[in-house]
């Protein structure tokens, strides 16, 4: 057989598109995989390990994206894991660090707002991929640019919220920001709808914290946020730390109920963390949390501490 430039020009084209077409497939498998299943850093038992390697996560998945940027496996994955790292390894860092460096502690906030919303943008882009427009269509109408996800789309609506109302608690001097915490509350409620019992009860341990601060509302925001956080707990079998931790640290605060607070505290530390293996790492930094909650009663609480 006689190969003309042509033939050859020919040749090369289809190994080229057989190339990319490829590499297309083994992206979409990796963004599977990513979006699926029980992640790896999730069950570690060592939150230093999993600090160190998550940014090479983080970033590998970003990567992926450039090549394949409405990958809904690996948007799902940026969503969940910028908004994962921004709480454990930044968010709650800052906390641990206020009392030695307030001005550290200012700019790891700022550091966490920014990886939140990084987060809630992949967020945003995976359901525009799955749904052309909806994330221009929130901003004119939550509830009803909602009414067309289904079940199958409450993982990336929870992230998203995750993030969304993350950004918001680490920018509360932008009161731009501040007034989409309804968008956030709409993704929740919309994905509550959809699947009330999601990832046993982390839909109602974040309804805890949003009923606090949402200006709306039917009822007592207390009695609002106390049947979250019982259905949380029913929904967990009680073996994550977060409800207890969240109760405390929305509720208890505000309420200035400082045994209550100890209690909810003391709850969360008594919960094995290898209980569950897939809530391994989270409980390990709850209670690291937790305990650094204990250490400021006498900041959070108004009340004369009677030891």
């Amino acid at each position: 057989m006689r190969v003309t430039q042509k033939t050859f020009s020919l040749i090369s084209l289809g190994l080229l598109l057989g190339g990319c077409s490829i590499e297309q497939m083994a992206i979409n498998k990796m963004g599977d995989a990513m979006a699926g299943g029980t992640s790896v850093f999730g069950t570690d038992d060592d939150p230093e390990l999993v600090k160190a390697a998550a940014p090479f996560s983080l970033k590998l998945v970003e990567m992926l994206l450039d090549k394949s940027p409405r990958n809904e496996g690996l948007l799902l994955a940026a969503a969940s894991g910028f908004a994962q790292y921004a709480y454990a390894f930044v968010e709650v860092e800052a906390d641990l660090l206020e009392d030695e460096d307030l001005k550290a502690a200012f700019a790891m906030r700022e550091r966490a707002a920014r990886l939140y919303l990084r987060g809630r943008d992949f967020g945003l882009r995976g359901l525009d991929a799955r749904y052309a427009g909806i994330t221009a269509d929130l901003y004119l109408g939550a509830e009803a640019a909602l009414q067309q996800t289904s079940a199958a789309d409450v993982p990336l609506l929870y992230w998203t919220a995750v993030a969304w109302a993350g950004a918001i608690g680490a920018s509360l001097d932008d009161p731009a920001l501040i007034g989409q915490l309804p968008l956030a509350e709409a993704l929740v409620s919309r994905a509550l709808a959809l699947d009330e019992d999601f990832d046993s009860g982390a839909l109602h341990a974040v309804l805890i914290a949003l009923e606090m601060s949402r200006p709306r509302g039917v009822g007592d925001p207390v009695s609002r946020a106390r049947r979250h956080y019982d259905r949380a707990v029913e929904l967990s079998g009680g073996a994550h730390a977060g409800p207890y931790v969240t109760w405390a640290e929305s509720v208890s605060v505000k309420t200035q109920n400082v045994e209550e607070f100890r209690t909810q505290l003391a709850l969360a530390l008594a919960v094995n963390p290898d209980g569950r293996r897939e809530w391994r790492l989270v409980n390990r930094v709850m209670q690291s949390k937790a305990r650094w909650l204990l250490s400021r009663i006498d900041e959070l609480f108004l009340l004369p501490v009677s030891e």
